[in-house]
């Protein structure tokens, strides 16, 4: 007996909260909310790259290119060759 009213309080929690989630999502006054923000976001962006600083460009020179004279030959493995030879 108790076990059911425990199921049941905790249904009734479940849906309720649900409930108030869904009315405060689908309510007008969170929809509006949503549109203003939508529509303010490309000129927020707008404002904070106006305040971006410009950094130095530090990468020239960076790479240095080194030429291999020295090719060694590498051996080639072939699979079944090594298979075999076990």
């Amino acid at each position: 007996m108790l076990k059911e009213i425990k199921y049941l309080i905790f249904i009734t929690i479940i849906i309720i909260f649900l409930f108030f989630t869904g009315k405060y999502y689908f309510s007008n006054d969170n929809i509006k909310n949503s549109y203003r923000s939508y529509k303010n976001i490309n000129q927020k962006i707008k404002d904070y790259s106006k305040n971006l600083p410009l950094l130095r460009n530090d990468t020239d020179n960076v790479i240095e290119y080194v030429k291999q004279t020295d090719k060694k030959k590498k051996k080639k493995f072939n699979f079944w060759k090594l298979l075999e030879n076990d």
